[in-house]
Formats: C-alpha cells, sequence, structure tokens
C-alpha cells in the first residue's frame, strides 16, 4: 500500500472535497504547507514536464495538490524531485463528469495507484464514493493501456490516442 498525501488549500466546498472524506477515513494524510510533505514523495503535477508511468512504481509516497489553479501557480513545486502529470483522463465525478483532465483529487490518486500497479488500493478509496467505481469503467482502456506501458515516453503516446 503507497500512502497518500495531500496539500490542500481549504478553497473548496469542505461537504465536497473529495481530500477530506479520504482524510476522514484515514485513507490520506493533508497537509496545509507544502514544505511539510515528503520529499520523497512523488507529486501530481499537472505542468510537469514527464507523464506518470509503471517505471515510477514503488514510490515512497503519492501526493495529490487539492488547490485552486490560482494558488497552484503560487505553490513552490517546480524544483520537486519527483513531479508527475496524469496522462489524459476522463472525470466521473458528478461536477465534471464525462470532461476531460477535470479529475478531483480522489479520481487522480485512483488514476496514479492504477499506473502504477497498485488497482486494489484504487478501487478502496474510490469505495468510498458513490460514483467512484465509475471512473474505472469510464477509464478502463486508457488506464489498462498506461498501466502496461513501460515508460513515460510510451504512455504520452498511447495519449495521443485519445486526443
Amino acid at each position: 500500500m503507497i500512502p497518500l498525501f495531500a496539500y490542500r488549500d481549504n478553497s473548496c466546498d469542505p461537504r465536497r472535497c473529495s481530500v477530506k472524506k479520504l482524510e476522514r477515513r484515514g485513507c490520506v494524510r493533508v497537509y496545509a504547507r507544502v514544505d511539510r510533505i515528503p520529499h520523497s514523495s512523488l507529486i501530481l503535477d499537472p505542468s510537469a514536464p514527464q507523464a506518470l508511468s509503471p517505471a515510477d512504481r514503488k514510490p515512497k509516497s503519492i501526493t495529490a495538490l487539492d488547490c485552486s489553479w490560482e494558488v497552484f501557480e503560487n505553490i513552490q513545486v517546480s524544483r520537486w524531485p519527483l513531479r508527475r502529470a496524469l496522462p489524459f483522463l476522463v472525470a466521473a465525478n458528478p461536477g465534471h463528469f464525462g470532461r476531460p483532465f477535470m479529475l478531483n483529487s480522489v479520481e487522480a490518486f485512483a488514476a496514479a495507484l492504477v499506473i502504477l500497479g497498485e488497482k486494489e488500493q484504487a478501487e478502496e478509496i474510490l469505495s468510498a464514493f458513490s460514483w467512484g467505481i465509475r471512473f474505472l469503467e469510464v477509464n478502463h482502456d486508457p488506464l489498462t493501456e498506461y498501466a502496461a506501458a513501460k515508460d513515460s515516453a510510451e504512455v504520452v503516446e498511447i495519449q495521443s490516442c485519445y486526443l
């Protein structure tokens, strides 16, 4: 099981926040400051120059950045040792259903876990949400292909077929 962390800036509605729900279930540890996150953690960063791939297997932990875009641009993760972007996937959460690249934090965690070979853990965290398993159904084909890729370049090549 890969430990999950999140940086959360409290900009979203706490009643609808997927990170808050995972925190209440003991599935994720939340940090209010980025500098408190262990530097060995793999950061899910949409601006990262490299896509997440199975070559990144066995990270010490995974961190999601649960914040608005305005806040994201101001936090210092660009020099983080291990940053990866998620490839093309479609949201299944009620707020962004069917929209590409609009994943909420639990979907981002689940996608990363599947790509890294931890599908059971992904299913476990998604089970906290009535729509959760739908995310894996909607993205079954690309997630299966990304999880079988050998490296980031191959993930990007696969992604181009879906764009």
